[in-house]
């Protein structure tokens, strides 16, 4: 199907209107970015438990619309702006969108990855074959489920275990999204593996993606670990990659699931942030002493063993 994209400027006000006006005049999908991206007006939508809410909206909004070949650009703006009673917003440009295979295209974007100077582990989607069949070949595809290896702070996590993991351990992934992790950990000769995750559709896929992979392992919400009113099994290896806020929000949860000298890996934290998420877990487990174990385009994955 031959394709148009026009695009245009918005202001945050009725922004999700206009996006309804331009869908019932005939765009078959309306995209949003923020016009300041990678700038230093940049504004964050999403924020993190803990912190300050973020703005309600970007101020300067590039709104791209795909239609139809056939329809024009400018009239279906203005059929928009009639239907809101507003002023028609000017038209930045109008082109033709060439015609492509949009799921080779996708697909083209996901190559195998290499992990970690181990370098024992690829992360292969599955329409690539693997690289080095003598690998640890790990087959996740992109999906609703955070990692699949690309992320700076999934290939923190996954060449520590690479490098590190002592075959036998049992290890508790917090916040396993994809399964990535504990599948990984499973490969790599981790004796018992357990996924936790708030999002039942994490769950779902991270399930798939064990299954795939050929790894036994359970994956459950939160309070789906507690063997018994005020019991809490324990792992050899705990591992949370969240975000930095949430991770210290979840200190005392981790902390009680960490094995007596268990060892934590945490990532999804900014280099800026690794100093208060240590103070954190000090303040909460004086025995634990997290060091900086990797970094990789300004984020970081901090490690410890909990001492005798």
């Amino acid at each position: 199907m031959s394709m148009i994209e026009i695009r245009l400027m918005l202001p945050a006000e009725g922004l999700d209107d206009w996006g309804d006006a331009l869908l019932a005049a005939g765009a078959v999908s309306v995209s949003i970015e923020d016009q300041d991206s990678a700038t230093e007006d940049e504004v964050a939508l999403y924020g993190e438990p803990g912190m300050p809410p973020p703005a309600a909206g970007w101020r300067n909004n590039r709104v791209s619309v795909l239609l139809d070949a056939d329809l024009d650009g400018a009239a279906v703006l203005a059929a928009a702006a009639a239907s809101l009673g507003a002023d028609v917003p000017p038209l930045l440009s109008q082109q033709p969108v060439p015609d492509c295979d949009w799921v080779r295209q996708t697909q083209s974007q996901f190559a195998p990855v290499r992990i970690g100077s181990a370098g024992r582990v690829w992360i292969v989607p599955s329409w690539h074959e693997p690289p080095d069949p003598q690998a640890c070949n790990i087959r996740i595809d992109p999906g609703v489920a955070f990692g699949t290896g690309t992320h700076p702070t999934t290939r923190l996590c996954l060449g520590w275990i690479d490098a590190n993991l002592v075959p036998g351990a049992t290890v508790l992934d917090y916040g396993c999204g994809s399964g990535i992790l504990s599948i990984c950990a499973a490969r790599l000769g981790a004796r018992a593996v357990v996924g936790v995750d708030i999002d039942a559709q994490a769950l779902i896929t991270a399930r798939d993606n064990a299954a795939r992979n050929g790894v036994d392992a359970q994956y459950t919400a939160p309070e789906g670990i507690v063997a018994a009113p005020g019991v809490a099994p324990v792992f050899d290896l705990v591992v949370a990659n969240i975000l930095a806020n949430p991770i210290m929000l979840l200190a005392p949860t981790l902390l009680h699931h960490l094995a007596h000298t268990g060892t934590l890996l945490l990532s999804g934290i900014l280099e800026r942030q690794a100093g208060d998420v240590m103070a954190a877990f000090a303040a909460a487990d004086p025995r634990l002493r997290l060091e900086v174990a990797g970094q990789d385009e300004g984020w970081v994955a901090l490690a410890g063993r909990r001492a005798a």
